[in-house]
């Protein structure tokens, strides 16, 4: 986030297996006023039509999984890109409360049918009920995994937030609640269950485990904004425009897609401390430290830099006639009260003499 109060929607590609690199596709920065579903559905429904015009994914392919945290509202995140071959995945707060699907109505019954059935609260085992599938499996992170999921559960929508535009009567969004146990974490600390929803229903159980997999991958991208923070200076410069700082945005990801292409031929150049590493495992900061000896050796299609000498500048004395725009935000300030005289009574309060 170079700029207080524009945060960017950065889409990445995870590569096989566990390791720092990954591939950033696109970025966008996101207003005050947008929200982040819709903005962030625009964002992939484009990314994915550009996929399937370049022949990337064709017809008969598996479906593309996009993994998000729980900053996104998961299923309307699905109900935006449902005309798409994508599969949702996203964590949930343990607070949530979902609902069943709707039971079959009674035959000689009078009134509306009803669209949702019963509570299932994340907070109260009471109303889980039996899982429809159980997976166990042993980690060398997390020690023992286990998983349960509930199929076909769904969030009661209201005409409220980003679905108040919505005409007629709301969709109801079905998917998967995967819970997930972990017996240790890396760190130490204790360890709490994670709420997952995904999109698609009739889980098995090897669908179970490739979703929780896939959530605990999504943390690689985790280790790319640091690179771009503390290694690139992504939020180095003290940029004051949206304009400014999606050209900075950019030069960043140019900047890393350089030290991708720069993978193979970089040689492992570590420090007395670390261990020694094998080519194809090079981390992007190793990648880094040899790209200024490769740099000379790769062609160059832009010419020479031609030498020149910086600007007179504004004159001594002078005020600045374009003054940069400076953006206050996060900023809370007193509103000037207006104290209002009291009139006099017309029948005042006779005074005391006793």
């Amino acid at each position: 986030m170079p700029v207080p109060g524009w945060p960017y929607s950065v889409i990445c590609a995870l590569e096989t297996g566990r390791n720092s690199w990954t591939a950033p596709l696109d970025a966008l920065r996101l207003a005050p006023d947008d929200d982040g579903a819709t903005v962030t559905a625009r964002q992939m429904r484009e990314l994915i039509e550009r996929v399937i015009e370049s022949g990337q994914w064709s017809q008969g392919d598996l479906d593309i999984l996009i993994v998000v945290d729980a900053g996104y509202d998961v299923p309307r995140l699905a109900f935006l890109l449902k005309d798409l071959p994508v599969q949702v995945l996203g964590r949930m707060r343990s607070d949530r409360v979902l609902r069943r699907a709707a039971p079959p109505r009674e035959t000689h019954t009078m009134g509306r049918p009803p669209r949702h059935g019963g509570e299932f609260v994340f907070g109260d085992p009471a109303t889980w009920g039996r899982p429809d599938t159980e997976t166990v499996a042993e980690t060398r992170l997390y020690g023992k995994a286990s998983a349960q999921a509930w199929d076909r559960l769904h969030p009661r929508l209201t005409h409220r937030s980003a679905w108040t535009p919505q005409l007629g009567a709301l969709p109801v969004i079905e998917g998967t609640v995967i819970h997930l146990k972990v017996q240790r974490l890396p760190s130490g600390a204790t360890p709490k269950p994670v709420w997952l929803w995904w999109s698609g229903t009739g889980a098995t159980r090897e669908d179970v485990d490739r979703l929780w997999q896939a959530f605990l991958r999504r943390f690689d991208i985790e280790h790319t904004f640091r690179f771009f923070k503390q290694t690139l200076g992504w939020t180095c410069p003290k940029i004051r425009t949206p304009e400014a700082a999606d050209r900075w945005t950019w030069l960043i990801l140019a900047v890393y897609a350089q030290l991708r292409l720069a993978r193979p031929p970089a040689a492992g150049l570590r420090r007395p401390w670390e261990k020694p590493s094998e080519p194809h495992k090079l981390t992007p900061d190793r990648v880094r430290r040899d790209f200024r000896h490769l740099r000379p050796k790769a062609a160059c299609p832009a010419g020479a830099p031609k030498p020149t000498s910086p600007g007179p500048g504004r004159p001594p004395g002078r005020k600045n006639a374009r003054p940069t725009p400076r953006h206050d935000v996060h900023t809370v300030r007193k509103r000037d009260t207006v104290k209002r005289k009291k009139k006099p009574s017309a029948t005042p309060r006779p005074r005391r003499t006793g």
